[in-house]
């Protein structure tokens, strides 16, 4: 509660999609305003001027996480001129509402894709893509403290954590002493 005795808002994690390839002037907007936000990013080898570079690059286009209220999201929405819109989902009462990722899952996302490794696989997020395979918890190295599921992915062992709906990421390699199961 607030000092006049109103419940404040919590703020919650929502998916959006940015559309012309516009994530990163959206992510700039928002840092600008002091608003928590990510761009699942990585590392590309790309050819400028017949030279190969590296350079960090958004992973998936037009997406961008956003850790907002509710009333201020509205706001936001509704002043910025930047091309966004929610990723929307189907409530258990079939109406369709923002997708909003639960805080664990997004700091496990966070985790694995805010370290920009190139080796990171970006998978299809549709349900049933991760049913095989023991929940899982990294207990060392880069990845640390996220969670997801233990699978096979190009012939390695890693560890997929899964915004259901919106995207999916692939760890590099984990050794199986660097997980444990949930």
């Amino acid at each position: 509660m607030d000092d006049k005795g109103d419940i404040q808002e919590q703020a919650v994690w929502y998916a959006i999609r940015v559309t012309y390839n516009r994530e990163l002037k959206v992510k700039a907007e928002l840092d600008e305003l002091g608003i928590r936000n990510f761009v699942p990013m990585q590392y590309k080898m790309l050819v400028r001027g017949g030279r190969r570079v590296k350079k960090l690059v958004a992973s998936v286009h037009n997406l961008i996480f956003i850790y907002i209220e509710p009333s201020r999201m509205q706001q936001y929405k509704a002043e910025t001129s930047l091309p966004i819109r929610y990723i929307m989902r189907r409530d258990p009462s079939n109406r369709r509402v923002p997708t909003i990722v639960p805080q664990r899952q997004m700091e496990s996302f966070i985790a694995v894709a805010g370290t920009h490794d190139e080796q990171l696989v970006y998978l299809n997020p549709e349900p049933g893509d991760f049913s095989q395979g023991d929940r899982v918890r990294i207990l060392g190295g880069p990845f640390e403290g996220a969670e997801g599921v233990f699978v096979r992915v190009k012939g390695d062992r890693r560890v997929v954590v899964h915004i259901e709906g919106v995207v999916a990421v692939a760890t590099t390699f984990i050794h199986p002493s660097l997980i444990e199961k949930i």
